[in-house]
């Protein structure tokens, strides 16, 4: 899948992006690896303010749809769609350039390292021939960020890893926005978190909603998924099985196809006592 970086679209320009406009699109994405079909017939729209729940228990396809979307692996066939646009990331670089940003679950963070120093990692502010860091300029803007975006963090020269798993997320989440995002992809957000730290990290995400960029939260959790989800995918051994939008399903319907839909009902029929 050749192209060129200058026909993909620039995140730059979609700072003015229409609620409810698709930003991305995957229509019928397959991806093979050899024999082993990963992913059969997906198709995905992902729109400005708007938060897009992929579900699917382990091994159903989730991180294959990751790694299309970051720009990690390109789709075996199919066609991946920014602003309507055909495009061909040939990297994650293209991928951030179109305005897609990934938060995995390893965060990419350096706990040894203050929060400021983390939020501008690899794309620290500099001055002088010698690259010196404008490291107070740098401790504002992370304060002023996270506090705009509803995380009062008292001191940001704390290491990170003394952070609670809830606030290590934002930090991660809030960068990725800050740093010209309109698309964050979450990979299992809240998948080794507590009750209150996932209540955290789904709140941010209603209020990055809210501030008209697009959310891709990828969670074996249907509950959490249904607390902020606009549409709602479910994967099931790399197929599509589900493609809803909130009006038109519930927080069961979308637990018994994660459970596995009418297989469980047969299960449950064979395993019945007499």
């Amino acid at each position: 899948m050749d192209t060129t970086t200058d026909t993909l679209p620039q995140a730059d320009s979609a700072r003015t992006q229409d609620p409810g406009t698709p930003i991305v699109e995957l229509r019928d994405i397959a991806k093979s690896y050899g024999a082993f079909n990963a992913l059969s017939g997906v198709n995905l729209t992902v729109r400005a303010g708007e938060v897009t729940c992929i579900l699917g228990d382990n091994g159903a396809g989730k991180s294959t749809l990751i790694k299309i979307l970051s720009g990690l692996h390109p789709a075996t066939s199919g066609e991946v769609v920014i602003d309507g646009k055909l495009a061909h990331f040939r990297g994650p670089k293209d991928a951030l350039v179109a305005g897609i940003a990934t938060v995995y679950q390893d965060l990419a963070v350096v706990g040894t390292m203050p929060v400021w120093r983390n939020f501008f990692l690899g794309q620290e502010l500099t001055v002088g021939p010698f690259g010196h860091l404008r490291a107070e300029e740098m401790r504002r803007i992370t304060r002023d960020q996270l506090l705009e975006m509803g995380i009062d963090l008292p001191d940001v020269n704390v290491q990170v890893n003394q952070l609670s798993g809830g606030q290590r997320q934002v930090v991660a989440i809030a960068r990725a926005i800050y740093f010209g995002a309109r698309v964050v992809i979450l990979d299992e957000p809240t998948a080794a978190l507590g009750v209150k730290q996932s209540g955290m990290v789904l709140k941010f995400v209603a209020d990055a909603r809210d501030r008209g960029i697009a959310v891709i939260l990828i969670t074996h959790n249907p509950h959490h998924a249904y607390l902020v989800g606009d549409e709602f995918i479910v994967l099931g051994l790399g197929r599509q099985i589900l493609a809803v939008n909130r009006a038109d399903t519930s927080i069961d319907e979308l637990a018994l196809q994660m459970a596995g839909g009418g297989e469980l009902d047969a299960l449950e029929h064979e395993l019945k006592r007499s």
